[in-house]
């Protein structure tokens, strides 16, 4: 499922975005950039080493990566030249910002893509695993966040949704079916 915001195409897909064939993927890292489980987990798997050894390093210089902001690293070993960490709000009934920091995490990881030249990315959805953010909602913000965005910058190519089962993918795509939000 596909629609389009100026010149970027926004996709929607079901599978693995170690797998991806895009510029750039971007994991739902913990602040302390340590890898973990999940999509975090994962990434690190598949790209080996040096994704880690680049993670130690922005470690040691900032101290790890606070929520609502982003890192960038290399692929290492993934099909993407990059990998952009960002670290997702704790679900905590929607009362300590969440929203606004995911939000952050989604415009913080596209700045950051524009600054490295990236015309394509991929996005898992972020904070709805271990993080507990409620699916549906995290959607709306996801979209949301990459819609207004794009409407302001033109450079990129597409931006891709890449969720994991079906359930999730079902999420996504009744919000573009159902314009809600307005896209």
């Amino acid at each position: 499922m596909e629609k389009k915001v100026n010149q970027t195409h926004i996709t929607l897909t079901q599978g693995d975005i170690t797998q991806q064939h895009v510029s750039a993927i971007t994991n739902a890292a913990n602040s302390r950039l340590a890898g973990g489980g999940g999509v975090d987990g994962a990434i690190h798997r598949a790209g080996g080493p040096a994704i880690m050894a680049e993670c130690d390093q922005i470690r040691q210089e900032r101290g790890g990566c606070p929520t609502g902001q982003a890192v960038i690293t290399i692929g290492g070993d993934l099909y993407a030249d990059y990998v952009i960490h960002t670290v997702g709000p704790v679900w905590e009934g929607g009362k300590s910002s969440e929203p606004e920091l995911l939000a952050s995490c989604y415009r913080q990881s596209l700045k950051l893509a524009v600054e490295n030249g990236i015309k394509t990315i991929a996005f898992p959805s972020i904070s709805t695993g271990v993080y507990g953010y409620p699916m549906e909602k995290a959607a709306v913000v996801a979209i949301e966040a990459v819609t207004l965005f794009l409407k302001e910058n033109e450079r990129f190519s597409e931006v891709r949704f890449v969720l994991f089962n079906a359930d999730d993918l079902k999420q996504y795509q009744r919000l573009f079916l159902s314009n809600q939000p307005k896209i």
